[in-house]
């Protein structure tokens, strides 16, 4: 078993987040806080012609570790690098000696007036020139990651795409939508019709927030999407190139991009996940590719993961993070 390759003890709910939902909302319902140092603004223009501009948060230890990689870390749908999980995985990483980049994607969070364009889940692009650029003194020893949901779903796409400018020592995703077209479709179901209409909202108020104007066209289209297939129908996938929803999740799932993995890996997935059909994780051949390594518990919702103790998912992937890279 992986938890005792990695010395650590299968997932656990803590009381009183119980069951996949409140394992799912509970940091919206607690609001944690965390006592991070303000850290260093870090610039990544994009080489496209858009003039966009990429920000990242750097924050290095109080007692660094001789030879631990910088950690980068990739939020999720309507993310940036103020969301809890980001935080609490950077905390738990500064403690244990490793210097964290919290990337802000395309458009995400302080980036939203410096990029006309938006991040979706298969820009890989924009993260393999973020890792060109960061300055060698940062990447001397390598990186290692790990991406939340939508952002898992792009860097596991990264990986198995190669061609990386830096080498990537180890990488983790966390709750990604391996299968878009699924995920989405389980947006749909009853049970998800409270999530649904919150992140669509939330979808919905971040492409328009003020900032570089889009067509009128694409308004409209952002106003009449009645739900995320709808969004990705009449708006992510063309405006991006794609022929519709079908095009779009076809081409980024991330599914389709694991098998050509080279990098150890760790995998992890509630499979009780409300968001993301555990079947999804089940139908994949994991033996085939000893670089991956899933780690697929019962239980812990979406980016949740609360245990007695923290988040079990940062005591994973700081585990494994050490046992590859440290």
């Amino acid at each position: 078993m992986l938890e005792g390759a990695i010395n650590l003890p299968p997932f656990r709910e803590r009381w009183p987040w119980r069951g996949p939902h409140l394992q799912t909302v509970r940091n919206t319902l607690s609001r944690p806080r965390f006592r991070l140092a303000a850290g260093e603004r870090l610039r990544f223009p994009m080489a496209d012609g858009s003039g966009d501009v990429l920000l990242g948060l750097l924050n290095r230890p109080g007692r660094p570790v001789a030879g631990r990689p910088l950690a980068v870390l990739i939020h999720g749908l309507t993310g940036c690098e103020t969301g809890s999980y980001m935080q609490a995985t950077a905390v738990a990483l500064l403690a244990a000696g490793w210097p964290v980049l919290r990337l802000n994607l395309r458009g995400a969070g302080p980036s939203r007036d410096l990029c006309r364009l938006r991040y979706h889940a298969g820009r890989t692009r924009d993260i393999r020139e973020v890792l060109a650029q960061l300055p060698p003194a940062l990447t001397a020893d390598g990186v290692v990651m790990a991406g939340y949901s939508l952002g898992g779903n792009a860097l596991l796409k990264l990986l198995g795409e190669g061609d990386l400018p830096v080498p990537v020592r180890a990488a983790a995703s966390i709750s990604a939508p391996i299968d878009l077209r699924r995920s989405s479709l389980a947006f749909l179901e009853p049970r998800n019709r409270l999530y649904h209409r919150w992140l669509l909202a939330r979808m919905k108020e971040e492409s328009l927030a003020p900032g570089p104007g889009l067509e009128p066209r694409w308004i409209d289209a952002i106003r009449r999407s009645r739900s995320v297939w709808d969004f990705d129908d009449l708006f992510v996938a063309p405006w991006n190139g794609w022929s519709g929803a079908e095009e779009y999740y076809r081409v980024n799932s991330a599914a389709g991009f694991l098998e050509t993995i080279r990098v150890p890996t760790l995998v992890i997935h509630a499979l009780d996940d409300p968001w993301i059909p555990g079947d999804c994780y089940r139908a994949v051949a994991w033996e085939r590719n000893p670089s991956l390594h899933p780690l697929l518990p019962a239980g812990g919702g979406h980016v949740g993961f609360h245990a007695p103790g923290g988040v079990w998912h940062d005591r994973c992937l700081t585990a494994f993070f050490g046992r590859h890279a440290g």
